[in-house]
């Protein structure tokens, strides 16, 4: 949903989903290149940065979080996210 300019997205990302196996392919990119602020609805994801580091989120948690990562599901439920840094990028053509 869009007003003004400001995005508001709700992502479903199943069991097995990863940012590098299923969207870099279509991004291009070594990385994700958005900046994600918003918060866990629930699910578990991982994110990990190119620095190395890593960052668990989990239901309830605020996220800001930097372009530049790769982030996958973890646990035994599909992660849900309310993405206040919403952009369209990887759009298959």
């Amino acid at each position: 949903m869009t007003l003004g300019g400001f995005t508001l997205g709700r992502g479903v990302f199943e069991l097995g989903w990863r940012w590098s196996d299923d969207v870099k392919p279509i991004a291009g990119t070594e990385s994700c290149p958005v900046h994600h602020t918003g918060k866990c609805r629930s699910g578990q994801m991982t994110v990990r940065f190119t620095d190395g580091t890593e960052l668990e989120v989990g239901p309830g948690d605020v996220l800001d979080i930097y372009p530049g990562h790769d982030a996958w599901t973890v646990g035994e439920e599909p992660y849900v996210l309310v993405d206040t840094g919403v952009a369209a990028y990887a759009v298959p053509s």
